[in-house]
């Protein structure tokens, strides 16, 4: 096994064939198909399911990419850590980001980072799974991590600031005449919520359990984006942090009685790793 084998296989769980795999890495067609048979070969065992609309990973087959990917991750970083010069960064930092938090300021710090050093490659995904993204900080998959804050969060963690919470109403909803809107005037209406292991799902059932209410759902969502869209299009109302409301949609945003936020935290892989701390200042410089 290789980690070139490694990264086809990643490739192909991305693009769904091999033909649009290799197209994506610039390799052929052939090469990539037996280098996966011969993958799978090794391993014993079948990393996708040929289905009529393109390849699937099997059960096991994601159990091995999550690990594959972290072995590419971590030889993409040691390359870069031996080729970054001491005046300019290379390679790749990898950043997920808590979906929802720092809508708003993790693209202006990271638009500054890369002005700054243009040679590094910046990954970023954003995960709804407070578990996950817990699981990939311990893992090391991670560089730096965007996330809540919670009982759990490591004692090293850096505080950035506070996001603030705002329901979000379809148009011409009654309560939008109100500057503020109080939790318990929103008895009766429906909501859109998130994954039910989302830390945005957990603020909601927090702050209406704290509010003497139970939240009816009107449908779920992954992202906070689509939540925010649904709302305004009166499916139910929805709570999210004010950075996380796409343009266009201010008017039918409203700050909520009792007030609602939530501390938001930067965690750092250990090591060193000039382009992380350089990020963590960018972000601290931007405005919670």
């Amino acid at each position: 096994m290789s980690l070139r084998q490694f990264e086809y296989a990643l490739a192909v769980a991305e693009a769904g064939s091999v033909t649009a795999a290799a197209q994506l890495l610039h390799v052929a067609q052939p090469s990539m198909s037996q280098q996966i048979r011969g993958l799978e070969r090794d391993l014993g065992v079948e990393l996708f399911a040929r289905t009529p609309t393109g390849l699937v990973p099997t059960t096991v087959g994601r159990d091995f990419l999550r690990e594959a990917e972290i072995a590419v991750n971590a030889a993409r970083r040691a390359r870069a850590t031996a080729k970054a010069g001491a005046d300019e960064l290379a390679g790749e930092l990898v950043v997920a980001v808590q979906m929802g938090f720092g809508a708003r300021q993790l693209p202006g710090a990271l638009g500054a980072l890369r002005r700054r050093f243009p040679r590094l490659e910046v990954t970023v995904f954003e995960e709804p799974s407070s578990a996950e993204l817990e699981r990939l900080c311990r893992r090391g998959v991670l560089d730096l991590a965007l996330m809540a804050a919670c009982e759990r969060s490591p004692a090293d963690a850096h505080h950035l600031g506070d996001e603030k919470f705002v329901v979000v109403l379809g148009a011409g909803h009654p309560q939008l005449e109100a500057d503020r809107i109080e939790l318990r005037d929103l008895a009766s209406e429906p909501w859109v919520r998130f994954d039910r292991d989302s830390a945005l799902d957990g603020v909601l059932v927090s702050v209406l359990r704290d509010n003497g209410l139970t939240p009816g759902t009107a449908a779920r969502v992954s992202r906070s984006a689509t939540a925010v869209r649904w709302a305004a299009d009166g499916l139910g109302a929805t709570l999210v942090p004010a950075s996380a409301v796409p343009p266009g949609h201010e008017h039918l945003v409203r700050p909520v009685f009792p007030v609602v936020s939530q501390p938001v935290i930067a965690v750092l892989r250990d090591g060193m790793n000039p382009a992380k701390d350089a990020l963590l200042e960018l972000l601290r410089n931007e405005n919670w």
